[in-house]
């Protein structure tokens, strides 16, 4: 008969505890349907709409006096942030319970209207400057890492989305015709597209593994999805028939560990 050494149980809980810790400490996800969410009024709630199934409703817990300015969804950590007036105020929901995670104020970044995105592999984000043609990237806790100069144009961001696989941030453009411009985190402008269809330049989301663009169609309660020639691919429309100003997309985690 042979025998099996085992393995000390002390070495085993050594071991577990620090797989737990390595996810724990990064946290994980397992990415699962993409799930488009829409935003306009501050005491709305913003709702998340999945084609095919009933849309949902998360609270913001603003008030009208706040004003809302963008929202950014995290599917790291199914979050989303939420800027609101002056501009530099940030409060992040918890999706799944529908609570209040946390709320920040961005030091350091002037008031005003913009929009803003996030970059799921550290969590930093991205806000297009309320008056000049910048954005200001921040830590998960809205400390100013660097403000990136945009080339090649004179007007603030209109709109702000990420690109996830290539670092590359996409740039809505106000004016006739609307354009998105792509841009190294350097703020080099590498190319442009003009959108086949008029959108309200206030917004802009990005699925980074079907390459669309979302932006809110002018005239209609309904959210375009562009491919990356500024083709319209389809339209995402509101169940409530109201026009929604601010869009955010993301993959929805089917595992979290954090």
């Amino acid at each position: 008969m042979t025998t099996r050494k085992r393995a000390p149980v002390a070495r085993i809980t050594l071991v577990a505890a620090a797989t737990f810790l390595a996810f724990g400490a990064a946290g994980c996800s397992t990415p699962g349907p993409t799930h488009a969410y829409l935003a306009s009024r501050a005491e709305d709630p913003i709702i998340d709409l999945l084609p095919g199934t009933p849309s949902a409703k998360v609270p913001t817990y603003l008030e009208s006096v706040n004003e809302l300015y963008g929202i950014a969804y995290d599917p790291f950590t199914d979050h989303i942030f939420i800027r609101s007036f002056p501009g530099d105020y940030i409060r992040v929901i918890d999706r799944p319970a529908k609570k209040i995670k946390r709320g920040f104020l961005v030091k350091g970044l002037p008031p005003g209207p913009g929009d803003l995105t996030i970059r799921s592999s550290d969590r930093h984000l991205f806000f297009a400057h309320p008056k000049r043609p910048e954005v200001v990237e921040t830590t998960l806790y809205g400390e100013i890492v660097r403000t990136i100069a945009l080339e090649d144009t004179q007007t603030p961001p209109s709109g702000i989305a990420y690109d996830q696989k290539n670092d590359r941030l996409l740039i809505l453009q106000s004016g006739s015709p609307v354009r998105v411009d792509t841009y190294t985190l350097s703020g080099q402008r590498l190319d442009g597209v003009v959108l086949d269809h008029d959108v309200r330049p206030v917004s802009l989301a990005y699925d980074s593994d079907k390459a669309e663009l979302y932006a809110p169609l002018r005239g209609q309660a309904a959210v375009g999805i562009f491919n990356l020639q500024g083709h319209l691919l389809r339209t995402l429309a509101n169940p409530s028939a109201d026009n929604f100003d601010y869009v955010d997309v993301g993959q929805r985690s089917l595992l979290r560990l954090f």
